[in-house]
């Protein structure tokens, strides 16, 4: 007799996604590869675990079963995760190796093989050498693509089947640089986390207030970035620059930088403050919970991310999310985020003057810069994104002959 496992996932809103499923004699379909997903904090992280629940809740639909390896992701670390269950993921605690050869496996007995970084290429092309039936599919972020590659890894990249870019921007990088046909190019935008929710109160938390000095007359410019010496271009020191001509008319302005930091990063920017003498302005709170980071949005007047490498940038849609206006660079995937300035406003990440010209702007008449919560949502929920997985992934299952 072929044993049953119930399993239920429940949505935020409460519905019920799936029910029983056999699992003995059942050929996986799709199999996801990760570099992490639980075991760090990012953007390509947040990607993950969205795509991984989607994947999870559209598997039914195909008939098979779906899961998720991830080579540095420890197993314990899925237990209790709201995104999938711990039973179809499969973590390597960095066995690269292991990782390797398990994944080549699973891969030969799969329909699909999505990875979710370049990174992971070699995987999937031996899987893609050993079962050419099988359809591989590769996210594509942004900086990692945007660059010359090896011949190697070029040649690698042309055998998928398809691409999805998190942006316009990075599918003409891919055209541009690598080649890549237009019809293997699918544009996913990046979605809002459907478990992100408003802070009970719409005040500002006293306990951060008074964690940062805060006496509830200032301005707070926030950026939410990783620093360090490979995210310089993400633009926090171009808003160091722009603070002393801000402060001259308006001295209540403080900047809160939340991220980690390098050691060495951090000193390159203590010292700046120190030249500009920003020592009272600028406060970095390093790593912050993500169980408190929804205070920390709302701690905050604007939202300032001048960036150049930002291949879409999800921190700018958390930051509308939670009602912010935002200031954003017009060099890169930010423009998509920010629908080409319907939602906030574009600068020059280089432009000092333009930079200070943008605060002030939503300084002096904020409530115009609050973005529509509706328009965010139709183009950057999370059922929009489940939606365009589901179609990609059904056009490639239609085409495995299923």
């Amino acid at each position: 007799m072929v044993p049953i496992h119930v399993i239920t996932f429940i949505e935020p809103q409460g519905e019920l996604v799936w029910g029983s499923v056999l699992f003995k004699k059942l050929k996986n379909k799709v199999l996801f590869i990760t570099l992490r997903i639980f075991s760090a904090t990012g953007g390509i992280e947040k990607v993950c675990k969205l795509a991984g629940k989607a994947l999870y809740e559209l598997g039914l639909q195909y008939g098979g079963l779906v899961k998720i390896h991830s080579m540095h992701g420890p197993k314990g670390k899925a237990d209790g995760n709201r995104y999938f269950p711990q039973l179809i993921f499969t973590g390597f605690s960095g066995n690269r190796l292991k990782c390797v050869l398990k994944s080549i496996a699973e891969g030969r007995r799969s329909r699909v093989v999505m990875l979710s970084h370049i990174n992971l290429l070699v995987i999937g092309y031996l899987i893609k050498l050993l079962k050419p039936s099988v359809k591989l599919v590769m996210l594509a972020h942004g900086i990692e693509v945007w660059h010359p590659l090896p011949s190697w890894k070029r040649k690698m990249l042309h055998r998928c089947d398809l691409i999805l870019p998190v942006s316009h921007f990075t599918r003409d990088k891919l055209v541009s640089q690598h080649g890549i046909p237009e019809k293997k190019l699918l544009v996913i935008n990046n979605s809002l986390d459907p478990f992100m929710e408003q802070p009970l109160t719409k005040e500002k938390s006293r306990m951060l207030m008074n964690r940062y000095g805060f006496t509830g007359g200032e301005t707070v410019l926030l950026t939410v970035s990783r620093i360090g010496i490979t995210e310089r271009e993400k633009g926090y020191d171009k808003v160091l620059q722009a603070l002393p001509e801000l402060i001259a008319d308006n001295p209540g302005i403080r900047y809160l930088v939340v991220g980690n930091y390098t050691a060495k990063e951090k000193l390159r920017l203590d010292e700046l403050i120190g030249q500009l003498g920003l020592e009272p302005i600028v406060i970095f709170t390093g790593i912050i919970p993500d169980e408190i980071m929804a205070a920390h949005f709302k701690l905050a007047d604007i939202f300032i991310l001048p960036s150049r490498k930002e291949g879409f940038g999800i921190a700018l849609i958390e930051a509308m999310f939670y009602g912010l206006p935002v200031i954003a660079g017009n060099k890169d995937g930010s423009t998509e985020a920010l629908c080409n300035g319907e939602l906030g406003i574009l600068v020059d990440p280089t432009d000092i003057k333009a930079l200070v010209k943008a605060v002030k702007e939503i300084m002096d008449n904020r409530n115009r810069y609050i973005p529509d919560n509706n328009k965010l949502m139709q183009h950057f929920g999370y059922t929009g994104y489940k939606r365009q997985l589901n179609d990609c992934l059904n056009n490639l299952l239609q085409e495995a002959h299923l």
